[in-house]
């Protein structure tokens, strides 16, 4: 009886150990969770688009800055952190879409292309380099002047959740 409970004992305690040392890590931002990275830097992105919109840099390079702090762990610092972001606004250009009698079009198409450098200190190997764009189609009808804003706005959180699970996600 005494050997019983001995080998029970142990059993247990082999069990419980064997629990202890395994870890799985969950994460509910959608980020994959960052071991060995502590720190990121996102540089200025500068617009060298054809069209210049005068506040388009600042508030690109601005939402990419508060979608990491937001939904990661890591502590943004302005320079050399362990994952970097640096770039530059490629495209800004509005186009006529859905082109209907007299060849006048029903919608136009703003499109935002941004070129990124992600690089990942602590894993060269997650690193890239690659264009991102998104666009948004609105009525002809309406001034550009008055929807610009808000498509732009729209874009910037589609580029900004695309270069996320690119590069924190890694999807």
């Amino acid at each position: 009886m005494l050997k019983r409970i001995v080998s029970f004992s142990i059993a247990v305690l082999i069990g419980i150990l064997l629990l202890a040392s395994c870890q799985v890590k969950y994460n509910f931002t959608g980020s994959k969770p960052m071991v060995l990275e502590k720190t990121f830097t996102v540089y200025y992105f500068p617009n060298r688009a054809r069209l210049i919109n005068p506040t388009l840099s600042q508030s690109f390079t601005e939402q990419l800055r508060e979608k990491l702090q937001r939904q990661t762990s890591l502590n943004e610092i302005s320079e050399n952190g362990d994952i970097e972001f640096e770039g530059q606004i490629t495209g800004y250009e509005f186009r006529p879409m859905s082109i209907q009698k007299e060849d006048l079009a029903a919608q136009t198409r703003l499109t935002i292309t941004v070129k990124v450098k992600y690089t990942n200190n602590k894993v060269p190997e997650d690193s890239f380099e690659t264009s991102f764009s998104a666009y948004e189609d609105f009525d002809s009808s309406l001034p550009i002047s008055s929807v610009e804003d808000e498509l732009t706005a729209e874009i910037i959180d589609k580029l900004n959740d695309d270069i996320f699970n690119a590069s924190i996600a890694n999807w």
